[in-house]
């Protein structure tokens, strides 16, 4: 089959990725996104509310990130370094000390001796069960939860092993004027070279007909083409339907996981917190706490007086029922239990405030994947050619170490339009 006329299903960064790859090729790139903005879980806040281009989805450049880097450099955007400190409160008390320090030997030499798949949580078990390692336990515990979104119970060991030996979660940046001007170069690419982008071109079904695929919009749109990329979340593929042949091989997406975050953003008069219980927070980039919003963040370099709070893993289950008043309000009561202040004060300081729960999404129903025992075979069983000429592509379908992330989705994206230009329908590799 000649594949001249592809079906790209989502405008977030894994779709608009691989759209551009294959109009400058010389295919004709039609790109269906439900929302009526392009980006997806990249998610620019007005600058009006915040003082700058506030990200209420993706924020932060993880690790060497060489598609994103080389993406960025092409739309002469520059990345601007996290600088700063992570600060801890135990106890009511602000320090620096990690409990991950306390026994980093025994976790590196348990760590390399793992030649089999475990979750995290058997992991923990089988290496550090006894009470001296307790610390230990709730601080990579937390760091699944809150930085991979992950459920301890299910996230493979081997995968995280392999993140945080690489480069981990330390490595971080921020592109200076937003991820949300990538996302409008990019756009801006694929309509420049010919693609068409449809929003708020929700699609609800794929079926084949004399071997194209017929894709059906719930506005009534149909359209017809050779091949499709669906680079949806994975909640939404259960909501497409799908050739029985496709339905089948997407049946292993329950082997990925999808976890879910909260995110709170405060914009305050003042950055109060710099002197928080007498102590000299200035430096303060990352505070880790077992408040009921455990992460919060600065803006450093820069110095607005913004806090954004971050809550994530299956634990947000528990704040379904919140709307997003109720969450700004814990969001205000949790920084006035660690900072021993009363909420109505720091609420007569507030100036603006958002608070995104991913999960009340209807086009992501949560926030993104991250990688179980069996994630890789799901994977890899995705990625080969199948009956249909339908393609998965997205941060879920990316085999690196930062899997969950924009280098993930553009990576992947990049990868399936490649795989697609090479061998017509061949295997969408990501």
């Amino acid at each position: 089959m000649h594949t001249n006329h592809i079906i790209v299903v989502g405008a977030g960064a894994a779709g608009l990725m691989a759209a551009r790859e294959l109009v400058r090729a010389g295919k004709r790139v039609t790109i269906l996104e439900a929302r009526d903005r392009c980006g997806g879980r990249i998610d620019p806040l007005p600058a009006a509310d915040f003082g700058y281009k506030a990200e209420g989805g993706a924020e932060f450049v993880h690790g060497e990130a060489p598609v994103t880097r080389a993406l960025l450099s092409e739309a002469e955007l520059s990345l601007l370094p996290v600088q700063g400190m992570r600060w801890n409160v135990e106890d009511r008390a602000l320090s620096r000390e990690e409990a991950l320090s306390l026994h980093s030997e025994r976790l590196q030499q348990a760590l390399g001796e793992l030649k089999t798949d475990l979750t995290v949580a058997d992991f923990l078990k089988r290496y550090f069960a006894g009470p001296d390692y307790s610390q230990l336990r709730h601080a990579i515990e937390r760091m699944v939860e809150g930085y991979d979104a992950a459920d301890p119970a299910k996230a493979s060991i081997l995968a995280l092993r392999d993140e945080w030996m690489s480069d981990g979660p330390g490595m971080q940046m921020r592109v200076a004027e937003g991820y949300g001007a990538m996302i409008d170069f990019l756009a801006a690419e694929c309509r420049k070279h010919g693609a068409s982008i449809h929003l708020a071109s929700a699609v609800s079904a794929i079926e084949m007909t004399d071997g194209r695929a017929l894709v059906r919009c719930t506005n009534g749109d149909r359209h017809v083409a050779d091949a499709v990329i669906l680079t949806v979340p994975l909640p939404l593929l259960q909501e497409i339907k799908l050739p029985p042949e496709v339905r089948e091989k997407a049946a292993v997406t329950a082997d990925i996981g999808f976890g879910n975050v909260i995110k709170i953003l405060l914009r305050f008069k003042t950055r109060w917190w710099t002197s928080g219980k007498g102590k000299d927070l200035s430096d303060l980039m990352f505070l880790l706490s077992n408040e009921a919003i455990p992460v919060w963040w600065t803006q450093r370099p820069n110095e607005h007086p913004v806090l954004t709070g971050w809550f994530a893993g299956p634990r947000t289950k528990s704040l379904d029922h919140l709307d997003e008043n109720a969450l700004i309000e814990m969001g205000l009561a949790s920084l006035a239990d660690i900072f021993g202040l009363q909420a109505q004060q720091l609420k007569q300081d507030l100036v603006a405030a958002r608070a995104i729960n991913w999960a009340h999404d209807p086009f992501t129903r949560g926030a993104y994947s991250y990688a179980m025992p069996q994630t890789r075979d799901a994977q890899s069983a995705l990625a080969g050619s199948g009956c249909a000429p339908v393609f998965f592509s997205g941060e879920a379908l990316y085999r690196g170490p930062n899997m969950g992330t924009v280098e993930a989705a553009l990576a992947s994206g990049l990868e399936t339009a490649r795989s697609i230009l090479t061998s017509g329908q061949g295997a969408a590799r990501s």
